[in-house]
């Protein structure tokens, strides 16, 4: 009996790579669940509901930042600095905080631990991975600290030396980590500085360098004289110039005259605000003007911007820019009569168009269901289709942005927004995956003869 148990274990397989990544973040969140439950973390001094604190460490761990109270005025200074932490931890991946404990305790990576490290990423070099986290946490504290600087200039002549420097340390790492989560109480956000350049830019800014994700900051800094970037930076690279320029574009057209929004602003405040929504739109969360008053078109086309989302392997959301660029040049090399994808004189593999796909399918089934939910949940609610839609789409894309919707959400629908930004920011094809018990290179060895399917 003893023996056969043996065997069992012996036989017993690890977990898979997707696996662990989905349970890290549940582990995470569950922790920062009990955490904010404590009276320790309410203003009051009260115990805060299982559903609230679940959903504000979801909300935190997943980088949304779509909130049933005002984080500003609910959470005393202990639960700030708990959602905060979640906010960093959710934003740089639960596996880069491993990696960080290893090298301060001075333990060396296991080859599992490199290649579920690297998998965080979406990179095959398991050698170089203590490089490339300590670039990135250098990297990040650089970033976050000129940030914190930049918007505590602003902050400590308003609110004092040490509540101005934690406001500016805090907006600069939701910011950065495009979690959208603000402690200013207000109610709006950071709409009080829409017209206030050095806030508003520095946040843009915050939120970029955060969504262009890790690959490419990696390739950045071991940038060497003459040698060429990748083609897959390139096409970050141009993706999200396309994406910030012609969102503000879009923005700026729809909403010019919308007094609502930016209609009463000057000249320079319209573009500011127009780059502003653009930049928020893709998983950010802070809002610069009210969203709920946004033109209906102009909520549909920002449906479609947080749905995209930022880049691979970085602290934002969505199905990922280069998941919908890869899908258009598709589209465009069917429409030419083209047999290959090509991108800069490279072939993009057939494999990487299917997984496209199905994250973008897999995606919209997941909205379409949840929105579905979310309507008959509203039943008694005199709310807009367009407004759950939006909702949703922002919780699936952990992008924090609302019509005013997510604190009058019934209970049966804020577990619906609680599942949608846990699966937007651990990713579809994770989850699938560890569902499944699979793996992506994990296949079938049958192959069956071809058939004919009418098509368009």
């Amino acid at each position: 009996m003893t023996t056969d148990l043996n065997k069992k274990k012996k036989h017993r397989r690890p977990m898979s790579t997707t696996t662990v990544m989905a349970h890290g973040f549940l582990v995470i969140i569950m922790i920062g669940t009990l955490l904010l439950m404590l009276p320790i973390s309410s203003a009051s001094g009260k115990f805060t509901s299982p559903l609230t604190a679940m959903f504000t460490a979801v909300s935190a761990t997943c980088v949304t930042g779509l909130v049933v109270v005002e984080t500003g005025l609910y959470w005393s200074l202990f639960g700030k600095i708990v959602i905060i932490t979640l906010i960093q931890v959710g934003g740089l991946g639960f596996m880069t905080m491993a990696v960080l404990l290893s090298v301060i305790i001075r333990r060396s990576l296991s080859p599992r631990d490199r290649v579920l490290v690297a998998a965080s990423y979406g990179i095959n070099d398991f050698g170089g991975i203590n490089v490339l986290v300590k670039r990135i946490l250098r990297g990040t504290l650089c970033i976050e600290g000129s940030g914190a600087l930049l918007l505590s200039l602003r902050f400590i002549p308003e609110f004092g030396f040490a509540k101005g420097l934690g406001y500016g340390v805090f907006h600069s790492i939701s910011a950065f980590c495009n979690a959208g989560f603000d402690i200013l109480g207000n109610g709006d956000s950071v709409g009080a500085y829409a017209k206030d350049p050095l806030v508003t830019v520095t946040l843009i800014m915050l939120i970029l360098l955060g969504g262009i994700g890790f690959p490419v900051w990696n390739e950045f800094i071991g940038h060497k004289r003459r040698q060429k970037f990748s083609v897959y930076t390139k096409f970050v690279l141009i993706l999200t110039a396309i994406y910030v320029v012609g969102g503000a574009v879009v923005v700026a057209l729809l909403e010019w005259n919308n007094p609502e929004t930016i209609g009463e602003m000057g000249f320079g405040a319209k573009i500011l605000n127009s780059f502003f929504q653009s930049v928020t739109w893709r998983t950010a969360g802070f809002a610069a003007v009210n969203n709920a008053a946004l033109n209906e078109g102009t909520k549909l086309f920002g449906i479609f911007w947080m749905f995209s989302g930022g880049a691979s392997a970085s602290t934002a959301g969505g199905v990922k820019i280069a998941t919908i660029g890869v899908i258009m040049l598709a589209a465009y090399s069917v429409a030419v009569g083209r047999n290959e994808i090509n991108f800069m004189r490279r072939r993009i593999p057939f494999e990487s168009v299917m997984r496209a796909l199905a994250l973008v399918v897999i995606q919209l089934i997941l909205t379409v269901v949840a929105t579905m939910i979310c309507t008959v949940a509203c039943g008694n609610m005199d709310v807009e289709g367009i407004d759950i839609i939006y909702e949703i789409v922002s919780a699936g894309a952990t992008v924090g942005l609302t019509a005013g919707l997510t604190p009058l959400l019934p209970p049966t629908a804020l577990v619906v927004i609680i599942f949608m930004m846990y699966f937007g920011r651990v990713g579809i094809l994770t989850v699938t995956f560890s569902l499944l018990g699979k793996t992506a290179e994990g296949g079938s060895s049958i192959s069956y003869p071809d058939t004919n399917i009418l098509i368009g």
